[in-house]
C-alpha cells in the first residue's frame, strides 16, 4: 500500500465525518465543498479497498474497517496537531510543552505547588493542564492523549507506566455549629445516619465512599453531587449535608465557616498515582516533569534516559 496517498486533509475531513455522522457537516467542519469531501472520502474507500461508511438518508455509520480507520487516523492527526504545537514553542524561544490530566483531589491539594517549583526552575516549558475523572485520566494516558496522568488508586491501569505521586488523607468537614463539631476524630460508621454532598459519582473518592458504606452494609445518603471540594464545602457551610475532603487544618477550615474531622478508618488514606504511556519513549519536558513529581518515577527514568 502506497503510504503516500495518504494526505493529512482527507484523513482530517473522514474523523471529522466520523465524529458528526455526515459527510455534509464533516465538509462544513473542514471547510471543503461537498462534491470534493465526498469525492476525496470515496477515494480513501478506493485506495483502502474497503468501506469505511455506510450511508443512510439520515446520514453516515462507521463500518467495521472504518473505526478502525478513525482510530488510526485520530491519532495520526493528534501527533500532528501535537507536533505543531511543540514546533512552535520551540520557534516562540519555548522549549517543549507537558500536557498533564489530573484527578479533583490532586488539583486541590498538591499539583499547584508542585507544579510552581517546577515552572520556577523549568521556565521554557509549557504545561497544560486539566482536570479529569480518575478513570478519564488513565484513559487518557493509554490513548495519548495526555503525557501525564495523575489519578487515584485503586483504578485500573493496565497497559501503562504507573509511579506513587503522593499519599493523602481524607476528612470530613461539617458546619461549625454541627454537632459533630465538638468531634475531632469519627469514624464512616459513625455520619452514616447524615446526608453527605460529595463529588460526582463517577469520581474516585465518591466511589470509595460507596464502597466503605457498602463493606458496613449502610447506603450512603447523597443529598447533593458536585464538581469540585469547594462547592462541597459552600454546601457543607449552608447545612445541605456533611462532606469528605482532602486533608484541611483547623485554621483552613474555620476560615470556610467549618469544622474538620480526622477519619479514623482505612478508606481515608489513599495514594495518588502517576501515568506514561511508555517510559522508553518520552520526549525531554515530559520526563523532566514526571521526575520533579515522582520520586518512583524519576529513579525509572533517569535509567531509561
Amino acid at each position: 500500500m502506497n503510504v503516500a496517498r495518504f494526505d493529512l486533509i482527507t484523513l482530517s475531513l473522514f474523523v471529522d465525518v466520523a465524529r458528526t455522522g455526515s459527510i455534509t457537516r464533516g465538509a462544513q467542519q473542514a471547510n471543503l465543498a461537498l462534491a470534493a469531501a465526498s469525492k476525496r472520502i470515496s477515494d480513501l474507500e478506493a485506495h483502502l479497498g474497503t468501506a469505511l461508511l455506510y450511508r443512510h438518508a439520515s446520514g453516515v455509520t462507521l463500518t467495521d474497517a472504518g473505526n478502525a480507520c478513525f482510530q488510526h487516523a485520530l491519532g495520526i492527526i493528534q501527533d500532528v496537531d501535537r507536533m505543531s504545537g511543540v514546533m512552535s514553542d520551540y520557534a516562540s524561544g519555548m522549549r517543549g510543552q507537558v500536557r498533564i490530566w489530573a484527578n479533583t483531589s490532586a488539583i486541590t491539594q498538591f499539583l499547584p505547588d508542585d507544579l510552581h517549583a517546577f515552572m520556577h526552575a523549568h521556565a521554557g516549558i509549557r504545561i497544560d493542564i486539566e482536570e479529569r475523572n480518575s478513570g478519564d485520566v488513565v484513559a487518557g494516558v493509554r490513548e495519548n492523549r495526555t503525557d501525564i496522568g495523575i489519578f487515584a488508586d485503586p483504578t485500573p491501569a493496565e497497559g501503562i507506566a504507573v509511579f506513587s505521586y503522593r499519599k493523602q488523607k481524607l476528612g470530613l468537614v461539617v458546619p461549625k455549629n454541627h454537632v459533630l463539631a465538638a468531634h475531632k476524630r469519627v469514624s464512616l460508621s459513625d455520619v452514616l445516619d447524615y446526608d453527605f454532598v460529595s463529588l460526582a459519582e463517577a469520581t474516585s473518592l465518591t466511589e470509595r465512599l460507596h464502597a466503605a458504606s457498602s463493606r458496613l452494609q449502610k447506603q450512603l445518603k447523597l443529598r447533593g453531587q458536585v464538581r469540585s471540594f469547594d462547592a462541597v464545602c459552600r454546601m457543607v457551610k449552608a447545612g445541605i449535608g456533611v462532606g469528605v475532603v482532602p486533608f484541611l487544618t483547623q485554621v483552613e477550615a474555620r476560615s470556610l465557616g467549618l469544622h474538620f474531622l480526622r477519619v479514623d478508618d482505612a478508606w481515608a488514606e489513599r495514594t495518588l498515582l502517576l501515568a506514561v504511556r511508555d517510559v522508553r519513549a518520552l520526549p525531554v519536558p515530559v520526563r523532566l516533569l514526571a521526575s520533579s513529581l515522582s520520586a518512583a518515577a524519576a529513579k525509572v527514568l533517569v535509567v531509561s534516559a
